[in-house]
């Protein structure tokens, strides 16, 4: 029987790197599993030396049953190094790279590659993120006591969302949630298993989003100010979890001291700090006129914004307000203007203020394509992973005929098997390298796209999306509201209020499937730092192996009904394996005989998680 497993394979776990943060200048040990069948005679390492191919030799370390172990050492040399793996077999040579193995030369974007840079903190790096969208979250009794401001459209919490771009309200249709209301609803944070609260934009702007901040001095008084502010982080912190901000180091809004500033007076000191043209008119976010582009490459903006104990960046995560961290919007284009591209440098500038204020926060930037040229080690810490999670899984599993938009694209999602989605995780993981995409946030969904619930058009088939999240590398974020099968059919559908007084229409079962999932990251070190090795794909399968020495799960994603499927048991390394969570209820227990493990038969959408 040939599967998957039979594959050399390598990755940037434990089980096959000696030290996920080496030394620069120094050499880690890197390991290769092959089968025992696989005619290997010989192996090297092929990296880099200062952009040289250098080779260095791998001998065989260990025999387990069908598993071969090679290793040799890598010598760090540069701060970022890639490497792949060189397989000989008399005539015969393949390459082993991030990919995959291929029988020919392949060019170095999916190689492996390690840094010397330091990792994300681990709280960060073993986090379930929960996403709040304040307007549509909650509101406190103290909401009502604060008068409608002059920009926006009063809507009753229970109203419908206007939603098409086109409709001038919009953005500004306000219902009014709070910094406390969320506060009051901590405890159903707690029940979905979150140890980070993320909200967006906390900063005054005359929408309800908030992208289009008018100061970075203060809170918004309509979510109760710095006190509601320091309030929450208080109550975030008590539990033991983390609160993360959101900053727009991309843009102001047209309304921000700055930009009114700027424009009304030609020689004022913020002027430069946008991107003016001679008739007066400005570069701006995508053509939005109320967000003016910020001139990152203005060493007083830089001041004022990233660098230093006086900036934005630094201000916000001492007490009293004590964020742990930033997600950075649009980081993709902050700092790049045509022929100006300073992102990388304000990355690394941001990274290095936030570290000298806190030991260990975190900083995320939100990228929704290919990020990997921006995911060194330096600067950003990982990215929401649009493309390296969002896309392949929404492929996989959305719903035919789903009423669901997507997110940047002028067409709908087309719908895959499970072998082009296959590929298309893996090359992604490979293009970001092990430790970006590990710090890097799977997400189904946020405030910028359609929800999951409907895209895949079910509860079964949301629980497996879920599944996903929650067993491939990555930290997953929850959009509040997914864990109660919410809907919307594009980003702004999708910041529908939450119905708190409406729980007869809260999918319970999924939030119970949400919340074992959060147990399971949280109690196996596999979901968390384990390695990925993939087991058997088909049209409606994806089944891999977390591995970890503490003990390696089996996961089995099915998003229909499909027969028994056969592994073999020496690669898989199982003897038998204990149900962890099977969300048909069923939790099979699984039994090698004559060498082959058969995982059961599935009759619709399931997810399924045996420990080894």
């Amino acid at each position: 029987m040939t599967s998957l497993l039979h594959e050399p394979h390598h990755d940037g776990s434990p089980l096959y790197v000696g030290d996920e943060v080496p030394t620069l200048g120094w050499s880690t040990q890197v390991r290769v599993r092959t089968a025992a069948d696989d005619p290997v005679e010989a192996m090297w390492i092929r990296t880099t030396y200062d952009a040289e191919p250098t080779f260095h030799p791998c001998a065989v370390v260990a025999h387990e049953g069908d598993t071969v172990w090679w290793e040799g050492t890598l010598p760090v040399h540069n701060p970022v190094t890639h490497y792949r793996f060189l397989l000989a077999h008399g005539s015969e040579q393949r390459w082993l790279t991030g990919a995959g193995v291929s029988d020919h030369d392949v060019p170095d974007a999916f190689d492996f590659r390690i840094t010397a840079h330091a990792a994300a903190p681990d709280w960060g790096r073993d986090a379930v993120v929960y996403q709040i969208f304040p307007d549509r979250f909650a509101r406190s009794a103290a909401a009502d006591e604060r008068p409608t401001p002059h920009w926006a459209v009063p809507a009753a919490w229970d109203d419908e969302v206007v939603f098409e771009g086109s409709d001038p309200h919009t953005p500004l249709q306000f219902f009014g949630g709070d910094l406390d209301g969320i506060v009051d609803h901590l405890d159903h944070i707690g029940e979905v298993g979150a140890t980070v609260v993320y909200t967006t934009p906390v900063f005054p702007g005359e929408s309800n989003h908030r992208y289009n901040a008018s100061t970075f001095d203060g809170v918004d008084p309509l979510l109760g100010g710095d006190e509601a502010y320091a309030r929450l982080s208080t109550a975030v912190h008590e539990r033991g979890w983390r609160l993360l901000g959101d900053l727009t180091t991309n843009h102001t809004g047209d309304t921000h001291e700055w930009f009114t500033s700027a424009v009304a007076d030609p020689e004022s000191p913020t002027r430069d700090w946008y991107y003016f043209r001679h008739d007066g008119s400005y570069e701006c976010w995508m053509g939005h006129g109320t967000l003016p582009k910020l001139n990152l490459a203005h060493p007083g903006l830089r001041a004022a914004m990233v660098e230093g104990p006086d900036s934005v960046v630094a201000r916000w995560l001492r007490p009293p307000y004590d964020v742990d961290g930033w997600r950075i919007d649009v980081a993709n284009m902050t700092g790049r203007l045509g022929r100006v591209d300073v992102n990388q440098e304000v990355a690394r500038a941001l990274r290095a203020t936030a570290d000298a204020e806190r030991p260990d926060p975190l900083v995320i930037g939100e990228h929704n394509h290919d990020a990997s040229s921006d995911l060194d080690g330096d600067g950003w810490h990982g990215t929401m992973n649009y493309s390296g999670f969002s896309w392949p899984v929404w492929s996989w599993l959305r719903a035919p005929e789903t009423a669901a938009r997507p997110f940047g694209r002028p067409v709908q999602v087309p719908r895959r098997g499970g072998p082009l989605v296959h590929r298309s995780l893996r090359e992604w993981l490979a293009r970001y390298g092990w430790r970006a995409a590990s710090q890097s946030w799977n997400i189904l969904g946020s405030h910028d796209s359609a929800r999951i619930r409907t895209v895949v058009g079910s509860g079964e088939a949301q629980r497996v999306a879920a599944g996903l999240q929650f067993t491939l590398p990555g930290v997953p974020m929850i959009f509040a509201g997914d864990e109660i099968g919410l809907e919307g059919v594009l980003g702004e559908d999708s910041r529908r209020p939450m119905p708190w007084d409406r729980p007869d229409e809260w999918d319970r079962e999924t939030m119970a499937t949400y919340a074992a999932l959060a147990r399971l990251r949280t109690e196996h070190d596999a979901l968390r730092r384990g390695g990925l090795r993939w087991a058997h794909v088909d049209d409606d399968a994806l089944v891999f192996v977390r591995e970890h020495p503490a003990g390696s799960l089996l996961v089995a994603a099915r998003r229909a009904a499909g027969p028994e499927i056969e592994l073999p048991s020496g690669l898989l390394g199982l003897a038998d394996g204990t149900a962890l969570l099977d969300t048909s209820g069923r939790g099979e227990k699984l039994a090698a005989a004559d060498d082959v493990v058969t995982l059961p038969a599935v009759d619709g959408p399931t997810l399924a998680v045996w420990a080894l």
